[in-house]
């Protein structure tokens, strides 16, 4: 899974007031290096929610054989003409964390109710139990 699918996750179990974002817990992780395509990137940044990206990316950080790169701990992401404006190292930067890292093996934990989704196989499992609908 990589984190760009981690952003737009939110745990929908019954009661939770607060299920975004899911914290994760690594068991595997994988590196896949792919070619940035920087307009992509910049029409995809608006949608992105910067901060749950940056927390994500520390919390998958000390499991990684190469560190993640550093992203500043605060962007505006939200105006695509100001996007227009990222120097190349830090489009690149968020091109690796978005679209190479992946979280082969490991859970997604709801941060209201300590539920935990597992992942496996690079595919997260967001099913609810029939007494969390």
């Amino acid at each position: 899974m990589r984190l760009l699918t981690h952003n737009f996750l939110q745990s929908n179990v019954k009661g939770t007031e607060k299920g975004y974002p899911l914290n994760i817990e690594v068991t595997t992780i994988k590196y896949e290096e792919s070619p940035v395509d920087k307009e992509f990137l910049l029409n995809l940044l608006p949608k992105v929610n910067y901060n749950a990206l940056v927390a994500a990316v520390k919390q998958m950080s000390p499991h990684c054989e190469q560190p993640l790169p550093e992203l500043p701990e605060t962007m505006d992401v939200s105006n695509a003409e100001q996007n227009q404006n990222l120097d190349d190292a830090t489009i690149a930067n968020l091109h690796k964390v978005l679209f190479d890292v992946y979280l082969v093996e490991g859970w997604l934990i709801c941060p209201d109710t300590g539920r935990k989704f597992p992942v496996k196989e690079c595919i997260p499992n967001m099913i609810l139990h029939e007494d969390e609908i």
